[in-house]
């Protein structure tokens, strides 16, 4: 069994990978011909991409 911590990290990473999905599957699409909002979506994709990492890091080193 996974202790609470090691197991919200994990959920965290769930979390954060839906969310990315749905911005690159739905979000960017649905902002249309709006580059201002098609560039905010951007930036989300790569701040979710960097969550996504920074947590495979961490959620390694409590596998181990």
């Amino acid at each position: 069994m996974l202790d609470n911590h090691l197991y919200n990290l994990m959920n965290q990473l769930v979390e954060e990978h839906k969310s990315l999905w749905r911005i690159r599957n739905q979000y960017i699409g649905d902002a249309g011909d709006c580059i201002q909002c098609k560039e905010m979506w951007e930036r989300l994709v790569k701040d979710k991409e960097d969550h996504i990492d920074e947590l495979m890091g961490i959620i390694k080193v409590h596998v181990k």
